[in-house]
C-alpha cells in the first residue's frame, strides 16, 4: 500500500492547476464513494504521470541530504552579456539558488538599476536610501552593511540594488580608481566564506559593467539558442580583452551556459553547435530549456528553485550548478590557480 505523501508547499503555491487536483481528491463526494480499506490510487501519488513525477522531482530538491562539496577557492564571476533578453539575470539568480539549495554559501551582487536579481530572491525592500549596491559602489558603506538574506535559503544572500543606482555612473565618472571601487569593496569578503559569487550586472558596457568586471577573475556568459545569439559576443569579447588588458589581468571567460533551449526546432541545436565550435570545452554540458516556469518565478519572487523545484527548468540549473563544482574539483575550463 502506497503511502500519501505531501507535495512541497512551494510546488502548490506555483501551479494552481495542481492545486485544483488535490481539492477534488479531497471532496466529500470522493469519500464518500471510497469504502474503508486500501487507499485509493486518486488519493495517493502516481509518479507515473508528470504531475506525480514532478512532485516527486520536487521532494527530492526540497528534502535533499546531499552537499556539494565547497570548491578548491571562492568563486567570483560577472555574469554578462551586451545583448538584452539572453537570461542573464534568470541564470545569475537560478545558478546561486542551486548551489545554494546543495550547501553551497553564496552572494548575488545586483549591478543592475532595474533590480530584477533583488526581486527574485525575495528582496522587497529596496527603497531609496536602504543599503544597496550603490552605497557599496560610492564607499558610502562597508559590504557587510549591504548583505541580506533571501528569505528562501539560509545560505543565499545579495546585496540588492535600488533605485539610487541608476545614477551611480554619472557619480562614479568623477571618482578616484572609478573602475576599481567594486573590486575594493569586495576584498571585505575576504575573511568571509561565501563560495560563490554572482555579479549580475546590465547589459550595456559602463561604468558599472567595468566594474563588475574588475572584480571578477571569471567572466559567466549566458547565450540563448535563438536567432543572433552571436550577435554581439565578439564586442562583448573585445571588450573582456580591453578590461583584462589595462584592468584584470586575472580576467577570462571560463563559462558559457546555453539557455533558452527548444529541443523541437533544429535552430536551437544549430545555434548550440555554433557556441560550442566558438568556445569549445567552456560550454557547459547542460542546457537550459525554454520554461514558463523559469519566466513566472521572478513574479512571485522567487528562483525556480522555490518557485517549482520539479520542474524542467529547476532539474537544468542543478545539474548546471552541479557541473560548476565538478569542473572545478577536476580542475578543469573553470579551476584557475
Amino acid at each position: 500500500m502506497s503511502t500519501p505523501v505531501g507535495r512541497p508547499a512551494a510546488a502548490r503555491h506555483a501551479d494552481p492547476s495542481r492545486g485544483a487536483v488535490s481539492r477534488e481528491t479531497s471532496s466529500p463526494a470522493v469519500s464518500r464513494e471510497t469504502s474503508p480499506g486500501p487507499v485509493s490510487r486518486e488519493t495517493s501519488p502516481d509518479y507515473d504521470t508528470p504531475i506525480g513525477a514532478a512532485a516527486e522531482r520536487a521532494m527530492q530538491v526540497l528534502h535533499t541530504h546531499n552537499r556539494l562539496p565547497r570548491p578548491k577557492r571562492r568563486r567570483v564571476f560577472t555574469v554578462a552579456n551586451q545583448k538584452g533578453g539572453v537570461g542573464k539575470t534568470t541564470t545569475a539568480v537560478n545558478l546561486a539558488a542551486a548551489l545554494a539549495v546543495q550547501g553551497i554559501k553564496t552572494l548575488v551582487i545586483d549591478l543592475d538599476p532595474q533590480g530584477n536579481a533583488s526581486t527574485a530572491l525575495g528582496i522587497s525592500d529596496r527603497q531609496s536610501g536602504t543599503p544597496s549596491s550603490y552605497e557599496v559602489l560610492i564607499g558610502e558603506m562597508p559590504v557587510h552593511a549591504a548583505l541580506r538574506q533571501s528569505p528562501h535559503n539560509e545560505r543565499l544572500f545579495c546585496i540588492p540594488a535600488t533605485i539610487d543606482l541608476a545614477g551611480a555612473e554619472i557619480e562614479l565618472v568623477s571618482m578616484v580608481a572609478r573602475e576599481n571601487r567594486l573590486r575594493t569593496a569586495l576584498s571585505e569578503l575576504d575573511d568571509s566564506d561565501f563560495d560563490y559569487v554572482f555579479i549580475d550586472c546590465p547589459p550595456s558596457l559602463g561604468l558599472l559593467t567595468v566594474n563588475a568586471l574588475v572584480a571578477a577573475p571569471e567572466v559567466m556568459i549566458p547565450i540563448q539558442c535563438e536567432y543572433y545569439a552571436l550577435e554581439g559576443v565578439s564586442q562583448l569579447m573585445r571588450n573582456i580583452e580591453m578590461v583584462k588588458a589595462h584592468l584584470n589581468p586575472r580576467l577570462e571567460v571560463t563559462t558559457v551556459l546555453l539557455t533558452m533551449y527548444d529541443g523541437r526546432t533544429k535552430l536551437a541545436d544549430q545555434v548550440a553547435d555554433e557556441v560550442r565550435r566558438y568556445f569549445g570545452d567552456r560550454v557547459l554540458r547542460t542546457v537550459i530549456p525554454r520554461s514558463v516556469k523559469v519566466s513566472e518565478a521572478p513574479g512571485y519572487s522567487m528562483t525556480i528553485i522555490d518557485y517549482d523545484p520539479g520542474s524542467r527548468g529547476a532539474m537544468s540549473y542543478l545539474d548546471a550548478s552541479r557541473e560548476l563544482v565538478e569542473r572545478d574539483l577536476a580542475g578543469g575550463p573553470e579551476a584557475r590557480p
